[in-house]
């Protein structure tokens, strides 16, 4: 099938990533994947949850949000009650980050990471992924400069992308166009090791082989290895 923006099925869409993006926060980035733009923030909290306290751990948490309007029509503030698909996001940033860390050589702190949509057009999540962990990174890297921790705490770099099949084609880094209309969709997170951290998928009313499965998932590493390779090149080895 001919994608909505030209490209072939196993090509991601440009990815672009500012680092440094706010004046403020120990790490913070705006990356873009094609039209899909996303603000990640770092911020350093020197307390961790109570579940933690005196065990020498630190933690990683996330907060995902979409601007009101980052999508062709407005979306709500929900002012007393986060939606449900925002708190289940959140929950798989934060599950991906605590994966490429160890908590210990963190200490007993905290790294809150914000993800703020202000642009959607497809894969919201795993974009939030890719520059959660350059903004963590990079706060990371000023608490080793300025001593605050004595070793660097990440232990894989992390990758996030979207696969799916759309009208019998298999695809890679679907955007809305694409997603919207997919039988089949999934979102999967891995290490630089090629090891898995996380697989969501699901069928829309059609179901799917073992081998269009093995396929997807063939995909999804071939581009998370080209998205950690930006991240390397990015912030080195």
């Amino acid at each position: 099938m001919t994608r909505s923006d030209g490209r072939k099925p196993d090509k991601p869409r440009p990815l672009k990533i500012t680092r440094n993006y706010l004046k403020d926060a120990e790490g913070s980035v705006l990356i873009e994947a094609g039209d899909t733009k996303i603000i990640c923030s770092a911020s350093v909290d020197e307390k961790v949850p109570p579940f933690l306290k005196d065990t020498g751990k630190g933690w990683i948490t996330a907060e995902y949000s979409m601007l009101p309007r980052s999508t062709q029509t407005r979306i709500p503030r929900d002012r007393k009650r986060m939606p449900g698909r925002s708190y289940e996001i959140q929950r798989l940033i934060g599950r991906a980050l605590r994966s490429c860390i160890d908590l210990k050589k963190l200490g007993e702190r905290s790294i809150i990471i914000d993800c703020d949509v202000i642009q959607a057009d497809g894969g919201t999540r795993t974009t939030a992924i890719n520059g959660a962990f350059i903004a963590l990174a990079d706060a990371l890297i000023k608490l080793k400069k300025d001593r605050i921790i004595n070793s660097f705490p990440i232990t894989n770099f992390v990758g996030a992308i979207s696969v799916g099949k759309v009208k019998n084609a298999l695809l890679l880094d679907l955007n809305y166009s694409e997603d919207s209309r997919a039988d089949v969709d999934m979102n999967v997170v891995m290490n630089d090791e090629g090891e898995f951290i996380e697989v969501q998928g699901t069928s829309e009313g059609k179901t799917f082989t073992r081998d269009e499965m093995d396929q997807l998932m063939n995909l999804a590493a071939k581009g998370i290895k080209e998205i950690i390779k930006i991240q390397k090149e990015l912030l080195g080895k």
